[in-house]
C-alpha cells in the first residue's frame, strides 16, 4: 500500500504539463491578436475617411476649375455682395412675400 502512494503518475503529470504549456502559448498570442483586430478595425475606418476625402477633393478641384472662368468668378463675387469699383450697391428691404 505504501508503494502505491509514493508512486508518481507520469502520464497525468505529462498531460498537465502539456496543458500548462498550451495555455501559456495561447496567453502569449492573445495580446498580439487583439492588437491586430483593433488595427484592422482602425484601418477600415481610415479607408472610409480616405474615400470621403477623395470625393471632397474631386469636388473642390471641379469648383476650382469652374472659378477659373472670369464670368463665374464675377457671379460668385456678386452672390457674396461685392460690387465693382465705381458701382453703387442698393439694398431693397420689406418686399411683399409671394403668395
Amino acid at each position: 500500500m505504501e508503494r502505491r502512494l509514493s508512486r508518481v503518475r507520469w502520464d497525468r503529470l505529462g498531460r498537465w504539463a502539456l496543458i500548462a504549456v498550451l495555455g501559456f502559448v495561447l496567453y502569449l498570442y492573445i495580446g498580439p491578436a487583439a492588437s491586430w483586430v483593433s488595427t484592422y478595425r482602425d484601418a477600415k475606418t481610415k479607408r472610409a475617411d480616405v474615400a470621403a476625402l477623395k470625393t471632397e477633393n474631386r469636388k473642390l478641384r471641379e469648383r476650382r476649375h469652374e472659378l477659373k472662368d472670369p464670368a463665374a468668378l464675377e457671379r460668385e463675387a456678386r452672390r457674396l455682395g461685392m460690387v465693382k469699383a465705381g458701382e453703387k450697391s442698393y439694398v431693397i428691404e420689406d418686399l411683399p412675400k409671394d403668395r
